[in-house]
């Protein structure tokens, strides 16, 4: 399984860049950029901070996928 996510999408949406939205859920921006290129996947409670900023349910903002290599 994968997790996909739209935090890049929707942080530009919001017209904010990674350095603000790390500032609103008390994450480094390295972190953020991570999150966004799918190398890091967040902590339930990093999920949920991200999520509520943009005002969607977590399942907007991430997505779990099937591998296709997995069974």
């Amino acid at each position: 399984m994968a997790i996909l996510n739209r935090v890049k999408e929707l942080r530009a949406a919001m017209g904010i860049n990674q350095q603000e939205l790390g500032s609103l859920v008390n994450a480094s921006r390295q972190t953020i950029s991570l999150i966004e290129r799918g190398d890091y996947n967040p902590s339930i409670t990093l999920a949920l901070k991200i999520s509520h900023v943009f005002q969607k349910n977590v399942e907007e903002v991430f997505m779990l996928t099937e591998d296709e290599y997995e069974q």
